[in-house]
């Protein structure tokens, strides 16, 4: 994100009282209607259903400078889906009418999220073709290179990915089990593709890529 765009939001979300979120903590419901908008200033979110079976799949995780939820911001349409903190978070919460009068005002803004839904879309179409065609190797593995992607650093030849992913976590991601993903995750890591550095995960890249093949 531009620095100048990421200002004007951070001067305007600036105007609100800051809430705070532990990690695991609740911080939308599905079916209740949203108290505001809300922008991500620290931590990471993960937006999820759950099944009649109590199975959770993980649509969407958010990073820093992310907002929620946006559809019921632009179209008022109701909020069918859980937001969860996967970290502490810190998250800025405005009125929906002043959002959106901020956002009619701003072309640059209204650009912006555009261009973030877009990507989005894209990100869930490619997960969809993993989940439809792929085995549960590929599933994960492609899990991973979109995270790595998404939420990754560089170092070298390598990419960190700067989200705290556990197993339980890249299963809802996929819809697997969580002893499914621990048998591939040590599979990968057997064969050199990743590795955990503390609470993180650090990939090979191109080995990543090359396992994600369909």
């Amino acid at each position: 994100m531009e620095s100048t765009l990421l200002h004007k939001l951070d001067s305007f979300f600036t105007r609100y009282k800051p809430l705070y979120f532990k990690r695991g903590e609740t911080i939308l419901r599905a079916g209740d209607p949203p108290l505001g908008f809300f922008y991500l200033k620290k931590g990471f979110v993960r937006v999820y259903s759950i099944a009649k079976n109590g199975e959770e799949l993980t649509l969407i995780i958010f990073k820093p400078g992310d907002f929620f939820p946006l559809v019921w911001a632009i179209n008022n349409a109701s909020n069918d889906y859980f937001v969860e903190a996967m970290t502490g978070c810190e998250i800025a919460r405005a009125p929906r009418e002043e959002f959106v009068s901020f956002v009619v005002n701003n072309p640059d803004v209204s650009y912006d999220l555009t261009k973030r839904t877009l990507v989005r879309l894209g990100g869930l179409m490619r997960r969809m073709e993993y989940l439809v065609f792929g085995n549960a190797g590929h599933k994960v593995a492609s899990i991973l290179l979109i995270c790595a992607e998404r939420f990754g650093k560089k170092i070298g030849r390598n990419v960190i990915i700067k989200v705290p992913l556990r197993h339980q976590d890249i299963a809802t991601l996929v819809g697997m089990t969580r002893e499914t993903v621990s048998i591939e995750m040590k599979r990968l890591e057997r064969k050199g593709v990743c590795v955990h550095k503390g609470k993180f995960l650090v990939i090979k890249l191109s080995a990543l890529k090359h396992e994600s093949q369909l």
